[in-house]
This record gives structure tokens, C-alpha cells and sequence, in this order.
């Protein structure tokens, strides 16, 4: 089983999801790369648990499996099956895109909430023809006790910050999800705390790597998506 979870008993993986969706369309909050930040916290969540561990055999860190002991949440054994099956080892980088690029992540994790009761699993209508899967909040509890976990750590100079929630806090803003949940002049205001708090000081050198490939993946695709939307404009 994790160790370490949040106060709600919720996974870094959730918690990501939760701050993207919109709290009453269910959907995803326009402008956020939060698979690159889902897929960062699933190898956070590696990491905290001793699952995974990073080897250098040359210039760059690669990921290679620690222990092959299921946790006993299905995106986490899923994500270190693949790791372990793997016919060749990768970057955190690379592992962050491919974990978070699958397009059943978003409906295994949001299904795992709706079974606690947090969300409430809908259909939706694009153009009142078709259809997609929506996750409208159910139970705000556990996402208003997240931002406010963020909001105590970032606009404080405290120095009891859990390693949990400093990762947390470097995944939403390299990814955009801190926007989503307090002002920008507010967040600007704070960019030296953020920093701070994405230092990795918090929370361990080797977890930080998983964060880090997540802002790094995060801002490629949107670098990409900028530059292709350029050029066709």
C-alpha cells in the first residue's frame, strides 16, 4: 500500500486532477497541461514510495525499478509495470510524457474519486451532438483542504512545508494549475517562495527529478503548440 498520503488520503496523481477540472463542468480548466502534471506525480509517487530510482550511466539520469511490490492503486502498478517492463530504460522526461499521455489516465484517476464520493461521473455534450465522460465536483471538501495546504505554504515563510505538498506546489506551477487557483499578481508577488518551495529542499533530490520532467514536458508541448499555431495563423 502508499505511505504518506495526504490528510484526505488522496495520492498526488488525484490531487492534480481535482485542482484541473472544473469544479462544475467537469472538464478539464482551459490552458493547463495538467497530463504533464499527472504524470510527474505518478513518478513522484514512485519515488516517495521506493519504488523506482534513477541510475546515470552516462550523461542522462534514467529510470530503472527499485521494487516490483504493488501499491495497490491501479495507475501506480500499471505505470511501474511498464517502467519494469520496459525493453529499454528512459528519462524521467520521457516517462512523464508517456505516462501522462495516455488517454485513459484522466477517466482511471477521476474514477477512483468518484468512487470516494468527490466527483460525480457525468455526460456532457460538445456542439449538443457528442458526447464525452465529465466529472462535476460532488464533495468540494477535499480540493478547498488542498488549496488551502498550497495557500499556507505559499504565502507564509513557514518552514513546516511536507514534501507532499512543496511537490505538489513545483507540478502546479510548472504546468499551469496554480493559475487556476489564485491571482496571478498574487502568484507573482510569491515567485521567490515558489521557487523556494520547488527547490527540492522539501522534498528530496530524487523526487524533484520527476517534477522537474514534468515542467520540462509541460513546456515543450506548449512551446510547440505556440509555434504550430503561429505558423497556421
Amino acid at each position: 500500500m502508499t505511505r504518506n498520503t495526504s490528510p484526505d488520503n488522496l495520492l498526488l496523481h488525484q490531487e492534480v486532477l481535482l485542482l484541473a477540472l472544473n469544479d462544475d463542468q467537469g472538464t478539464p480548466e482551459f490552458g493547463v497541461s495538467y497530463s504533464f502534471a499527472m504524470g510527474g506525480a505518478i513518478l513522484a509517487e514512485l519515488f516517495l514510495n521506493e519504488r523506482i530510482r534513477l541510475v546515470k550511466p552516462k550523461k542522462n539520469q534514467l529510470l530503472e525499478p527499485a521494487d516490483a511490490t504493488l501499491l495497490g492503486d491501479p495507475v501506480l502498478d500499471d505505470a511501474l509495470a511498464k517502467i519494469a517492463g520496459a525493453r529499454r530504460r528512459a528519462t524521467p522526461a520521457t516517462w512523464v510524457s508517456k505516462l501522462g499521455s495516455s488517454s485513459e489516465l484522466k477517466h482511471t484517476v477521476a474514477a477512483s474519486l468518484v468512487d470516494r464520493g468527490i466527483l460525480h461521473a457525468d455526460i456532457g455534450r460538445i456542439l449538443l451532438i457528442f458526447k464525452r465522460k465529465i466529472y462535476p465536483e460532488r464533495d468540494p471538501g477535499p480540493e478547498r483542504r488542498i488549496i488551502t495546504r498550497l495557500e499556507k505554504a505559499i504565502f507564509s515563510e513557514s518552514r513546516d512545508v511536507d514534501p507532499r505538498t512543496a511537490i505538489l506546489i513545483s507540478l502546479s506551477n510548472g504546468t499551469g494549475l496554480l493559475k487556476t487557483c489564485f491571482d496571478k499578481k498574487r502568484l507573482k508577488e510569491r515567485k521567490d517562495r515558489i521557487k523556494e518551495l520547488s527547490s527540492g529542499q522539501f522534498a528530496g533530490a530524487a523526487v524533484q527529478e520527476a517534477v522537474r520532467a514534468a515542467a520540462a514536458a509541460a513546456t515543450a508541448a506548449i512551446t510547440a503548440a505556440t509555434t504550430v499555431t503561429v505558423i497556421t495563423s
